[in-house]
């Protein structure tokens, strides 16, 4: 008589493993599949390695610092005025949005879409070319965001992310150039990081036109026809537009799956975005308060260059590295320090500091 064969339960994250593999398209990345961490964890029961990287994400001091973090127009401007965390969450869900709708790894794309902005500086792009000035032509926040996850958070010890959400993090950013570059080395290694990238655009078009209306730097008899005609004259209608467009014209074939648009649609998105550049980016009335930014910015990073005293209370209190710890430069740390802060601690920091205080 053979020995009755009892099957072993499978765990949470063993059966999820197993319906990822049952629905996910062969052009997904499988999280049981992935490269792994730059320092080797046990798995978790539970969750997949991309939804820990999501979950590490949002609990993250760097990610509550977005929502004091300007994206285009300064936060105290209006309280209905997207931030850094309202553009972060935007291309989170539409990440997901056509994550899902391709059958591909919806936890991957939306972890790397919370972390792709971790490392931008205050004062939106202005800050940033504060300290490609002032530290180095090679500073990017995309890099920058990196390594936030690897060695800032975590008082110093990194988040230890996936090797597919940090590439896909790097990769991300786009600046003016290609929305997907000819270079494939430029390229997510991912399909999902690749999303990401082009949520990234399609979520900043979308409602910095909406928060560029909603102040009056432009009109909406100024936008473009050709927008207006293919992509909607509503936030909603044009995310619409956007969305559905790459999920119906994507492809697939021997090298993979191909993201894309269709002609009309690239072409309006196109204009869009040069008329954003040319109306709302370079405007005066946002180009002189980054003038200001930039400014509170290089003085700053000039004192805490200078006072060390106070660079390490700062970073303390921001529950940052010091330089005995990493063992980096001063202005490696300082340009840490300044990135990280929100656009309410440059101003609060440069009045405490350069501010004359009434006598008492």
């Amino acid at each position: 008589m053979k020995p009755a064969v009892y099957n072993k339960p499978l765990t949470i994250l063993e059966d999820f493993e197993k319906r990822e593999r049952n629905f996910m398209s062969p052009f997904g990345c499988l999280s049981s599949k992935s490269e792994g961490r730059l320092i080797p964890e046990p798995a978790c029961p539970v969750r997949s390695a991309f939804q820990r990287d999501r979950d590490r994400i949002v609990y993250s001091n760097a990610f509550r610092r977005l929502k004091h973090k300007t994206q285009v127009f300064l936060a105290p401007l209006g309280a209905h005025y997207r931030t850094r965390l309202t553009h972060t969450l935007e291309v989170a869900q539409i990440s997901r949005t056509i994550s899902r709708a391709l059958y591909l790894n919806e936890d991957l794309a939306e972890a790397i879409a919370l972390g792709h902005d971790l490392g931008h500086p205050p004062f939106g792009h202005g800050g940033e070319m504060a300290l490609k000035e002032i530290y180095s032509a090679t500073f990017s926040h995309s890099k920058q965001s990196v390594r936030v996850v690897d060695r800032l958070e975590n008082n110093g010890k990194g988040l230890n992310l996936t090797r597919e959400v940090r590439d896909g993090i790097l990769k991300h950013s786009k600046g003016h150039g290609q929305i997907l570059p000819n270079n494939r080395g430029k390229l997510a290694k991912t399909v999902e990081g690749r999303i990401v990238r082009i949520a990234d655009i399609m979520a900043y078009l979308n409602h910095d036109l909406d928060d560029a209306i909603r102040s009056g730097v432009v009109q909406e008899v100024q936008v473009p026809e050709p927008c207006v005609r293919i992509l909607g004259s509503t936030h909603s209608d044009r995310a619409t537009t956007l969305i559905q467009d790459l999920i119906f014209s994507t492809t697939t074939g021997d090298e993979g799956m191909r993201l894309s648009l269709s002609d009309g649609v690239a072409k309006a998105m196109s204009i869009l975005r040069q008329f954003l550049y040319d109306n709302v980016y370079r405007s005066w009335r946002v180009h002189k308060e980054f003038v200001k930014a930039k400014k509170i910015l290089k003085e700053l990073f000039q004192f805490f260059l200078e006072d060390e005293g106070m660079r390490l209370k700062t970073l303390e209190e921001m529950e940052m590295p010091t330089l005995s710890q990493n063992e980096d430069t001063p202005e490696r740390t300082v340009c840490d320090l300044i990135a990280s802060l929100t656009d309410t601690q440059a101003l609060d920091l440069y009045s405490s500091i350069f501010f004359p205080s009434p006598q008492v």
